[in-house]
Order: C-alpha cells, then sequence, then structure tokens
C-alpha cells in the first residue's frame, strides 16, 4: 500500500478465547473429538432454554412490533424495568434515560474506549478479560495498565498495587473492576468495592464495573453492585442477558450511567455514547423487548437459582478433583463459570509434552511448538488439546505474567463434566511430572 493503514496499537486486538478454537479446528479434522472449554457458552455445554422463556420469544416474534426500530437508547419498557431493578438495591437511583442498549456488551466495551482520548488510561485487573485490555490497549496505542489479581489470595486485588500505580500515573483516569470475575471466578466481598471507591474517590476517576455475571454466583455468596457502594461517584455499569438468561446469540448488553451530572466531563463522555448509538439508529429489538417478561416471570427466580446451585455443584467437584495436585495452585470459585488454575512455574520447563496416539496430530503439535518464544502455559494448552481434546485457554493470553489456563464449569451433564475434569487432572500430573 502506498501509506500504512493501521493506528498504532491496533495490533494488540487479541482474542485467544476464539483463537484457540483455530488450533482446536485443526486437531478436530484428523479424527480427534473436542471438548471445548475455551468459552463461556451455555447452550454449547449442553444447558436447556426453559420452555416458558422460549414461548415469551416466540410469542414476541408473532408480533409486528418486534420487527421495527427501538428508541436509539433502547425500548422504553426495558429501560424502565431496569432502572427500577436497580433503584431496589437503594443505591444510586436512576432513571431510564440513564440505561443505553448496545448490540452486546462487546459492541459496548468497544465504544466506551474509541471515544476516550489515547492518553486517558483505563487501569484494569490482570488476569484480564481479553474484550477489555484489548480494546483499551488498542485505544491508548500501547500495551494495557493493570492491577494484579492474587492467585495467593483468592484472587482479590492486590489494592496496594492499584493504589500506587494510579498514583505515579496521572495519565489514569479510570478503574475497571469486573464482578463476578472473568477469568477467575472471584466475587468482591463489599468492602473490597469499598476500597476501589475510596481510591476513585481520591484521585478524582472513573469507576467502570463489568457487572454481566451478578445474578451468578452461589455457594452461599451473592455479589454486591457497584451502584450499592459508588455514592456520588461518577461510575459506569455494564450488564447483559447472554450468560444468565442464557441467550448469548441474543448479542444485547447495556450500560447504566450513575451520577452522570458528577463530573462536566463525565456527562459529555454519556452525550457522545448516546450520540453514537443515534447515528447507529438502534441496537438489536427483540432481546431488548424479553428481558421484563422473561426477569418478571414467576419462574425467573427459581430458574436461576437452581442454574447457580448447578454450577456451584461444579465447582465443589472440580475442587475435588484438581485441589492438592502438586505444582498448581487452585482456588474454589464463587461467581461466574470459570475457573483459573496457575502454575507454580518452577514445575514448568520448555521441553514437557503429553503423549499423542495420532501420528497426524503428533505432526500437527510439533509444528505448533515451533513458536517462538512461547509462554509456558501456552505449551500445555497445545499439548493438552493434541493428547486429550479438551481446549482450553492459556493464562498468558489474560494479559498476565501468570502461567495457567481457564476452564468453563458449564456442562450441565455431570458424567461428562466428570470425565473431562478427571482426564485433565491426570494430563495435568503428567505433565508435571508429579
Amino acid at each position: 500500500m502506498r501509506t500504512l493503514l493501521l493506528r498504532p496499537g491496533a495490533e494488540e486486538l487479541n482474542y485467544e478465547i476464539r483463537g484457540i478454537v483455530k488450533k482446536a479446528r485443526q486437531v478436530e479434522a484428523l479424527g480427534q473429538r473436542i471438548t471445548w472449554e475455551n468459552i463461556g457458552d451455555p447452550i454449547q455445554k449442553n444447558n436447556k432454554v426453559p420452555v416458558w422463556m422460549k414461548d415469551i420469544v416466540a410469542d414476541l416474534v408473532k408480533q409486528d412490533h418486534s420487527y421495527g426500530y427501538a428508541d436509539s437508547k433502547g425500548v422504553l419498557e426495558t429501560r424502565e424495568f431496569l432502572a427500577n431493578l436497580n433503584n431496589e438495591k437503594n443505591g444510586v437511583q436512576i432513571t431510564a434515560s440513564d440505561i443505553l442498549f448496545f448490540n452486546g456488551l462487546g459492541d459496548a466495551i468497544a465504544k466506551l474506549y474509541q471515544f476516550l482520548i489515547p492518553t486517558a488510561r483505563i487501569i484494569g485487573p490482570s488476569p484480564a478479560y481479553s474484550t477489555h485490555s484489548s480494546a483499551e490497549a488498542a485505544h491508548a496505542n500501547t500495551s494495557p495498565i493493570t492491577y494484579k489479581l492474587d492467585p495467593d489470595n483468592q484472587w482479590l486485588p492486590d489494592m496496594e498495587d492499584l493504589y500506587n500505580k494510579v498514583k505515579y500515573n496521572p495519565s489514569i483516569v479510570g478503574i475497571l473492576i469486573i464482578n463476578p470475575d472473568n477469568p477467575t471466578g472471584m466475587v468482591y466481598p463489599k468492602e473490597v468495592l469499598e476500597g476501589f471507591v475510596k481510591i476513585a474517590r481520591e484521585f478524582k476517576l472513573l469507576l467502570i464495573a463489568d457487572e454481566i455475571y451478578q445474578n451468578i454466583t452461589y455457594n452461599g455468596i451473592n455479589a454486591v453492585a457497584l451502584s450499592e457502594v459508588v455514592g456520588d461517584l461518577p461510575a459506569i455499569s455494564l450488564k447483559g442477558i447472554s450468560k444468565e438468561f442464557p441467550w448469548p446469540g441474543s448479542r444485547c448488553g447495556w450500560m447504566e450511567f450513575y451520577n452522570r451530572d458528577a463530573s462536566k466531563e463525565f456527562g459529555k463522555l454519556v452525550q457522545t455514547l448516546e450520540n453514537a448509538k443515534m447515528i447507529e439508529v438502534c441496537s438489536t429489538i427483540l432481546p431488548q423487548l424479553s428481558i421484563p417478561k422473561i426477569m418478571s416471570h414467576p419462574a425467573y427466580k427459581t430458574y436461576r437459582l437452581e442454574e447457580n446451585s448447578k454450577i456451584g455443584k461444579r465447582s465443589q467437584l472440580l475442587s475435588d478433583l484438581l485441589e492438592g495436585i502438586p505444582g498448581i495452585k487452585f482456588n474454589p470459585t464463587q461467581g461466574a463459570f470459570y475457573n483459573t488454575i496457575v502454575f507454580d512455574e518452577t514445575y514448568l520447563h520448555p521441553d514437557q509434552l503429553l503423549p499423542v496416539d495420532n501420528p497426524n496430530v503428533k505432526t500437527l503439535l510439533d509444528s505448533w511448538l515451533l513458536e517462538k518464544d512461547m509462554p509456558l502455559d501456552k505449551r500445555f494448552v497445545y499439548c493438552l488439546l493434541a493428547s486429550t481434546g479438551i481446549c482450553v485457554v492459556p493464562i498468558s493470553s489474560f494479559c498476565s505474567e501468570l502461567r495457567g489456563f481457564r476452564v468453563t464449569l458449564l456442562e450441565d451433564d455431570e458424567a461428562t463434566f466428570r470425565s473431562t475434569f478427571t482426564k485433565l487432572a491426570d494430563a495435568i500430573k503428567e505433565y508435571l511430572n508429579v
């Protein structure tokens, strides 16, 4: 080309959660059966959408108004319903005008970072959910800025690390919180959230909370919403239905703006996001129309409690299978449906392998392992895939210096779940020679 096409930072866009699928498809084509543990798709893992929920959507499909435009901000009735849900928490009070719909949270996250000036940085957790860290890095034309989540302290944030990074980096204008957390499954206690608020207040920062898993907690844990603790500070909550209903193909998410008049700059950002949505006209209407009907249905609360209980039981089963294996750090989860297992790096070395019976798959694996400067957890992930067909995601791809991998807790068939993770446990032991 006569000139450059890509802006600096564009190559920071990376989504290994989907990227590993390319490798898995190659293995699958050679006859290996794949167990997909790379992505949080409940439907793919045998989760069933209740008949009453399907009936609501089917009825909406029959109605002509379901095929038209919505208000640019989203369906008014739905925004009013969601505002009331927030206000029942007795924290920050909002109205329908403080809610803005997008075509999934990926769309919302991209828009949020798109309009920030490149020098305005949002510090987020590490391990980081790739959509956030990649979008932040791409907008800033450099690597993302992160604070540490500590696997030796139940994945809670290192608040001293966060404080010092904020204090000595004046380009940081906001803090990202993912609660419940992806990829670790940790849920922030109220006092930790209050710690974030304290830092934000001291340095006059924006708070952003990805709360899409807010209603997916278990084993006696409930998540505290940002709106309950943020007080009068400017903040954004990111929410959606893709995991909770579950309806990942709906691509339906929204922002809730808290205290939009607390800061002139924040108010301008909110208005810009609303203007951008008006240019697009609106987000997809059918899933928006379904939200109040599904979430107010008498069966909904019971459905969500039952599903959460199932995830909690799988979390305990995973603990039984993996906890205590030498060479790994394992924390039981409290929310969302992921677990991140970290290797003790003294157990890793660059020539470890797992047996691969299929010679064609072995040849394929050998070609992958030629990758220059490959993180050692990625080597394990490739070996695991070739040897067992289990597809997981390396933690090095979650903007982390730790070495490990993320799995899901979604498989609804208990026998399949137990078989998969027994096989995984055996592979870890063989790989680490423990």
